[in-house]
């Protein structure tokens, strides 16, 4: 069944989450959020980023390429207007090797009718004509410059709101990827993922279905699943402890700050629970060293990609084969009942 609730906080019931069927493996998904490279301690600004990181989308689609990996690039408004991100985004998309999505960080994006702050950075927060006008212009942008328009869609820090999904469906888009599940970002104005599903699920709308693919995030140690309750009910300092006890952990399918054997483990959770796709996602800038806290030297760099190697082939030998937006998009259709 389609979700009636028109927004993606209204979660579904068990019974109308998109599920495997019997004898049927997950897929796994990377999704890179394309972007500007800029200080994530400083105060949002509309100028002073930079592109610095655009060259190493190179050797990232030549890396994804060899693994036999089609990554989809959720490009903002920067990564957009820039010529060589272009050059080589547009190629690789063109070749069939990756796919191009948006990803819209408002802070950037015209039109630029907000004023500058921690709570206007969610898409969401924003004044329902001010984040239409936002979402047109970057899609209207990816078209133009990559010969089609996007159909996949994240909120730049997650930030969705109660009206993204239909605003999304009116402007052609099928799929979004923002919600976080686990994640809870009310502390800065954002929204609190919670108790967000891990399994995809479809929002009703006037203008048709949005499919939601959330982020991939599993909760291990003794207390399993019930250990995000406990995880949430702990101050930040205490969560190190909780992981060393066995008790609860929550581990994001990401190489930004997440081990590898760890992620590893978190693959064997998801095939548990048998979620039909598998997440992935990073930023790229991380992609250059000194750009964000996961990626400070060349060495960090190294073990960004061997991060990946040990992934992949954990994922191969756990019979785990990559998918893409197109592939995602008709399993779900599959599973919704006419």
């Amino acid at each position: 069944m389609v979700q009636p609730a028109g927004n993606f906080f209204a979660y579904p019931a068990a019974s109308d989450l998109i599920k495997l069927e019997a004898n049927e493996k997950p897929r796994f998904w990377v999704t890179i959020d394309t972007e500007e490279d800029f200080d994530w301690a400083a105060p949002f600004a509309r100028t002073g980023y930079r592109l610095a990181s655009v060259p190493a989308l190179i050797d990232c689609q030549s890396y994804f390429e060899r693994a036999g990996v089609r990554p989809i690039y959720l490009v903002d408004w920067p990564v957009v207007a820039d010529d060589h991100a272009v050059a080589i985004l547009g190629a690789a998309q063109d070749a069939g090797l990756c796919e191009v999505g948006a990803q819209l960080h408002p802070w950037v994006t015209p039109p630029h009718d907000e004023d500058v702050n921690a709570r206007n950075s969610y898409t969401g927060n924003l004044p329902l004509d001010l984040q239409r006008a936002k979402m047109t212009a970057l899609r209207d942008a990816i078209r133009d410059r990559f010969g089609a328009a996007p159909t996949v869609y994240r909120a730049g820090r997650y930030g969705l709101g109660s009206d993204t999904a239909a605003m999304l469906a009116a402007l052609g888009f099928r799929c979004d990827t923002s919600v976080r599940a686990g994640f809870d970002y009310r502390k800065g104005h954002g929204p609190n993922y919670r108790s967000a599903p891990l399994h995809p699920w479809l929002v009703s709308t006037t203008h048709g279905p949005i499919l939601e693919m959330p982020v991939t995030t599993v909760f291990g140690g003794l207390f399993g699943r019930a250990g995000s309750w406990l995880y949430h009910r702990t101050s930040s300092n205490s969560h190190a402890a909780l992981a060393r006890l066995g008790l609860a952990e929550r581990i994001a399918l990401t190489p930004e700050g997440i081990p590898a054997e760890r992620a590893c483990k978190a693959i064997d959770i998801a095939i548990e629970q048998r979620l039909p796709v598998l997440n992935f996602s990073f930023h790229s800038p991380s992609l250059q060293p000194g750009n964000t806290p996961y990626v400070r030297s060349e060495a960090d760099l190294a073990l960004f990609y061997r991060w990946w190697d040990v992934v992949l082939d954990h994922l191969a030998r756990r019979g785990v084969e990559p998918t893409t937006a197109a592939e995602i998009l008709a399993m779900a259709e599959s599973r919704t009942p006419r």
